[in-house]
């Protein structure tokens, strides 16, 4: 078993008070002069106790102090070192300073206890107001270096709180930090999937096409539609990129899509979907005597646009109906439903991401989103992918979509 390395400035502490004892001890000046029972050599015992203990107040401040304690008593029979008795007072100090928090309430209490029993009993012995200077004394040795320890470890204890509650503050700043970035790249993946994947599907799907007939006619109209899609979605990203550059603070771009859009979004499947056997129906029963949320629209817009994507990449041929309805104060249902079976002709692949980030959208708006197989109405196919979201009427706040 290793003993504990002493501090370094307990070590000071110790040699100092050592040096200083012997110094007065060799000048002949104690405390009590010829008032002592024993010799005057007797005085350095306690003296070197006390030294001994400077070098552990850090690390057994309890025992230290029980050990002081009798040293000090201990003193009192001897002639006497100033010293002896400075250094029994930077103990007490140590041990409210460096002991446990039951040490640091005790000592205080008990010294300030034992100053007053010495003031009272030395007044009943001597009857002598000098007795009160006895008292004042045992006070500055005991009792008033267990308050400035109390003191000083109120304030270590309290700058080690604010530096703590600085710390968690650091962290749960970052921990907002990379939230927001997460949230925010989440958002960014969102936007350019759905801005792109809708034209790149349709310029895949043509390219196939084209690449697999042998045929002027489609081939001039798959390339047309190819360049229209194009051009769209070049535009698209220009203003995903404008929207990035800006460093105005805006949630959205100005120019954000709403469901006034929706037929023009219906046109431009038309003219994708049309080679693959596809027809489009909108059915819009919004109340349009109040406008929606800029949240509530451009979600309903994007997952319009992301469910007519995938049923230009996916579906069977047959019809594809986009359904929208919801009047004031109530919520807003948009419902898309393709054919669902085996699809002939060429395809574009797909991640899933589409579904995904249409679910993220409708999360943060609080609402319901559903999407997968179901049977077909009556004369229709026999099976049908139906996406279903049900959004919120956002009377009270507006969350950023």
């Amino acid at each position: 078993m290793t003993f504990p390395r002493p501090h370094r400035d307990d070590v000071f502490l110790a040699v100092a008070g050592l040096l200083s004892g012997l110094l007065l001890w060799s000048l002949g000046l104690h405390s009590r002069g010829g008032h002592a029972l024993l010799p005057a050599w007797t005085a350095l015992v306690p003296l070197t106790v006390m030294a001994a203990l400077e070098l552990v107040r850090r690390i057994m401040p309890r025992t230290v102090l029980n050990i002081g304690t009798v040293a000090v008593v201990a003193d009192q029979f001897t002639p006497g070192n100033i010293a002896t008795v400075v250094m029994f007072a930077d103990l007490v100090y140590a041990a409210v300073l460096y002991g446990t928090p039951a040490t640091a309430r005790r000592v205080p209490v008990t010294t300030g206890l034992i100053s007053i029993g010495v003031t009272i009993g030395f007044l009943a012995w001597l009857r002598d107001p000098v007795a009160l200077l006895i008292g004042v004394v045992t006070a500055l040795v005991s009792f008033f270096p267990a308050v400035t320890g109390v003191i000083v470890r109120n304030h270590r204890d309290a700058a080690d709180s604010a530096r703590l509650r600085a710390e968690q503050t650091a962290l749960l700043a970052e921990m907002d930090r990379t939230q927001a970035v997460v949230a925010e790249r989440a958002r960014m993946a969102r936007e350019l999937h759905d801005m792109v994947a809708n034209h790149l599907s349709a310029i895949a799907i043509h390219s196939t096409a084209a690449l697999s007939l042998d045929d002027a006619a489609t081939s001039r109209q798959a390339l047309g539609v190819i360049r229209e899609n194009s051009v769209e979605g070049l535009a698209e990203m220009r203003r995903l990129i404008g929207l990035l550059r800006d460093s105005s603070g805006d949630a959205e771009p100005a120019a954000a899509p709403t469901l006034d859009g929706l037929e023009a979004l219906v046109e431009q499947a038309r003219s994708n979907g049309g080679s693959s056997g596809l027809t489009f129906a909108l059915d819009d029963r919004r109340d349009t005597g109040e406008r929606l949320p800029a949240p509530v629209e451009l979600a309903a817009y994007r997952i319009v646009q992301e469910s007519l994507t995938n049923a230009i990449k996916h579906a069977a041929a047959g019809e594809v109906r986009i359904s929208v309805s919801g009047a004031t104060g109530e919520p807003l249902v948009v419902t898309v439903t393709s054919p669902f079976g085996q699809r002939q002709g060429p395809r574009a692949p797909g991640s899933g991401a589409g579904l995904v980030g249409m679910q993220e959208r409708v999360a943060l708006l609080d609402g319901t989103f559903g999407a997968g197989p179901a049977a077909g109405p009556p004369g229709g196919p026999q099976k049908i992918w139906c996406v279903r979201a049900e959004l919120p009427p956002l009377n009270d706040k507006e969350p950023s979509a």
